[in-house]
């Protein structure tokens, strides 16, 4: 009688054991399958936004619609915002499918704000981002680059590819 409550007792064991890692690996597939189902949603998203700002680059009347600055700005230059969104929101969407670390994306954006037209784009887009919750990861994005443009700009170097120090990887 003892030897067999002891198998049972192990059987139970077993099955218990084996149900754990059915269940492991179902959670595995099942995240798996929603970080691919996100990154499928975050590449249409993308897809969209830049063909319609290519329209939006293409036809003034339709770059119009975009036109949300606090002041004038001319349809050439306003071509230009629309192409400078479109380079910050293409880092942005490498970083969220984990094709570019937080580290790289700072690289990224280190470079991208060398640019008069840049930087004159980010800062007649400033309200937008000032509407962002401050605990978005966009926000966060967004000081990031309000961060490297001013010390770029504080800097006494040359060597803009050394000002900002790079954030810290998140777990």
């Amino acid at each position: 009688m003892a030897t067999q409550k002891a198998t049972q007792n192990t059987w139970k064991g077993r099955l218990s054991a084996a149900r754990t890692r059915l269940t492991s690996a179902a959670d595995s597939v099942a995240t798996a399958r929603d970080r691919h189902r996100r990154r499928a949603t975050l590449t249409e998203q993308h897809r969209l936004h830049f063909d319609l700002l290519c329209k939006a680059m293409d036809d003034p009347a339709l770059a119009a619609v975009l036109n949300t600055y606090e002041s004038d700005v001319s349809p050439e230059r306003q071509r230009q915002y629309l192409f400078a969104n479109a380079l910050y929101v293409n880092a942005l969407y490498f970083h969220r499918i984990g094709a570019m670390t937080r580290q790289e994306l700072h690289g990224h954006f280190r470079v991208m704000c060398q640019n008069d037209v840049f930087q004159e784009y980010w800062v007649a887009t400033r309200h937008h981002r000032e509407s962002l919750p401050e605990a978005s990861e966009e926000a966060g994005l967004g000081q990031m680059m309000d961060g490297l443009i001013q010390e770029q700009a504080d800097s006494d170097s040359d060597e803009w590819w050394v000002v900002g120090e790079p954030p810290e990887e998140l777990s």
